[in-house]
């Protein structure tokens, strides 16, 4: 029999295709970032569940970190609240978080990030600047200089308590809410933060110098 013409020698051409390369390294970094928190995820790790190289990783992303803000569903998924003017930016905010938030099953990344807050503060902190920075881009286009100095803030901090009570400890009356009332209960209460009387809270003779 004669033998055959292939020379096994010579390994297989990889398929070259830089942004199918990309997407499954963003699938395989918010599995690993999930699964394993921010401080023991490794770039190896993900290279391997994507089906990649470390420095294919690298050359796509550049770091770690930069790897994790763009696996972050909600620094992605907040370019949505720009496309529906019609609805109010609370209810907005409420539904889109509710609605990544169930659908990730208790594996969204921002989950992730606030699990290894106990690890690694430093990072988890800078972490957590550099995707206030990057929605804060985004709020600009629906709030003023003073609400997003004064009112912005604790819209970040609501979120991040109704992350931890209802995803990450999974306790308390926000974890037993079915996610019809949480997002009800959550838009009135991001209403109540957005569109609070600035002056309520000023000591006496400063109010009404808000704006």
């Amino acid at each position: 029999m004669a033998a055959p013409d292939t020379d096994l020698s010579v390994p297989p051409r990889r398929t070259r295709n830089p942004e199918l390369h990309r997407r499954a390294i963003l699938e395989a970094a918010a599995q690993a970032f999930a699964e394993r928190g921010y401080h023991r995820a490794t770039l190896r790790d993900i290279a391997r569940r994507a089906g990649v190289t470390h420095g294919s990783v690298l050359r796509h992303f550049g770091s770690k970190e930069n790897l994790f803000l763009a696996a972050v569903p909600g620094t992605r998924d907040i370019d949505a609240l720009a496309e529906d003017t019609q609805e109010p930016l609370a209810s907005r905010i409420a539904r889109g978080y509710v609605r990544r938030m169930e659908g990730a099953d208790g594996n969204d990344t921002f989950v992730a990030l606030l699990r290894s807050a106990a690890d690694d503060t430093g990072s988890a902190a800078a972490l957590y600047v550099a995707m206030q920075e990057r929605t804060d881009a985004v709020y600009r286009r629906f709030l003023d200089a003073y609400d997003l100095e004064h009112r912005l803030p604790f819209v970040a901090a609501l979120l991040v308590g109704v992350t931890f009570s209802r995803y990450v400890v999974r306790a308390g009356a926000l974890a037993e809410m079915s996610a019809e009332q949480l997002t009800a209960d959550l838009t009135a209460s991001l209403e109540a933060v957005l569109h609070a009387d600035p002056g309520a809270g000023s000591p006496p003779g400063e109010q009404g110098g808000g704006r």
